[in-house]
């Protein structure tokens, strides 16, 4: 990707012209109230910005997965309510995203004025990235801005297509994203870790394979770890693992080896018989994982350790926790290391990046996710960026520039 062509609307005069915004509205709800703001609140300055400039704003994201067309569970209605408590203004919501209900709201729109459309998902032609539904979109701008990043790594018609149609530039907070994403990946300050942790080597496959070739210092986490032991003949009791991914497991190893990229794994871990709230459980090296247990959490000497292991480097990138955080005490060994982390990077010692839902989840449950460098609230595309893909969505804006 020629992330250096991407080019933002900060400089351009807007008043009076119509921005149409692609942003990320999916954000979780339950019986028509939005139960995480965090999406939402990321947008605001930027659509602060834009009003200030004297734009007329119109905001289309998609939300959830409707099947077949317009569904009342799915629409974006109560997440436009939300959207303007927390800008402390009325905003306009079209019950539709084109055709004659979306323009006459459109052109109700004064300068500084904002408006949301509904689901883009209720039309197919959104996730078939059809031209014609594209061209009905870029009838309700002047211009393009692309600010959704968790959604980059699609092809549709509100992130790709349309960028043929409209002037397209990056908005504010998928260019945090990307700095943030390229802070870590491609440009770092070295010595460089990272922590990749979640249940399944198989899930993560491309994203050790790139990051062994990119960082100094490779932290495996969570269940993924067991496959790893696995493969070097450790026994694992009865642990989560993929006996079927042990192979793949040595040759990352022996890839990381041969680029200079140390894997760490821990060296104690906590094992239960059974994985369940307040379940008995101990602490015991990995050499000595009983038969009939389970390896639910990293161990203090592992904490210690990769403590250690980061506190020797100037970048850390994170993605995955390192236990079943969900369940009490076997979240104890991510919290640790998220806290040291957030120290460090108080201290002024180390760029720390984070993202993936289960990651953003357990920096909560830490207290620290305002406490890292940048946390971004993208799950798949985040991912993509890590496996070192191209993201449609990105490069449309490149392409347009």
């Amino acid at each position: 990707m020629q992330l250096d062509r991407l080019k933002t609307a900060a400089g351009l005069d807007l008043k009076g012209k119509r921005v149409l915004v692609r942003a990320d509205l999916n954000v979780p709800a339950k019986s028509g109230k939005v139960t995480d703001a965090t999406r939402l609140e990321r947008i605001v300055p930027g659509l602060e910005d834009l009003a200030e400039r004297g734009a007329r704003i119109i905001v289309v994201s998609h939300f959830g997965r409707p099947k077949g067309g317009p569904d009342p569970q799915y629409s974006l209605k109560p997440v436009a309510e939300k959207l303007g408590e927390l800008l402390g203004k009325s905003i306009a919501f079209a019950p539709d995203c084109i055709g004659e209900p979306a323009a006459k709201v459109v052109s109700s729109l004064k300068d500084g004025t904002i408006a949301v459309l509904e689901n883009l998902r209720f039309h197919a032609g959104e996730e078939k990235n059809d031209p014609d539904f594209a061209k009905e979109l870029a009838k309700h701008g002047d211009i393009f801005v692309g600010d959704a990043f968790s959604t980059a790594h699609r092809a549709h018609a509100s992130t790709d297509a349309i960028t043929r149609l409209l002037p397209s530039y990056a908005g504010p907070l998928l260019m945090e994203e990307v700095d943030a994403l390229r802070s870590v990946v491609d440009r770092p300050v070295r010595p460089t870790a990272a922590v990749i942790g979640g249940a399944k080597v198989s899930t993560k496959i491309p994203v050790l394979t790139n990051l062994a070739g990119k960082v100094d210092k490779l932290i495996i986490g969570g269940g993924m770890a067991n496959t790893f032991f696995l493969a070097q003949g450790v026994n694992v009791g009865r642990s989560l693992a993929e006996p079927d991914f042990a192979k793949t497991a040595l040759e990352i190893m022996h890839a990381a080896k041969e680029q200079s990229c140390e894997v760490v794994l821990p060296a104690d871990v906590v094992v239960a018989a059974k994985f369940e709230a307040g379940a008995p459980s101990r602490v015991v090296p990995v050499l000595q994982t009983p038969a009939d247990e389970m390896i639910l959490d990293v161990g203090p000497k592992a904490v210690a350790h990769y403590t250690d292991v980061i506190g020797r480097c100037k970048t850390l990138l994170w993605n995955g926790p390192l236990g079943a955080f969900e369940i009490a005490p076997f979240g104890e060994g991510t919290f640790a290391l998220a806290r040291a982390a957030a120290e460090l990077t108080k201290a002024g010692k180390l760029i720390s990046v984070a993202g993936g839902g289960d990651t953003v989840a357990a920096l909560n449950a830490a207290g620290v996710t305002d406490q890292f460098s940048y946390v971004s609230t993208a799950g798949g595309a985040f991912l993509e960026w890590l496996e070192g893909r191209e993201l449609p969505g990105i490069v449309a804006l490149t392409r347009a520039a």
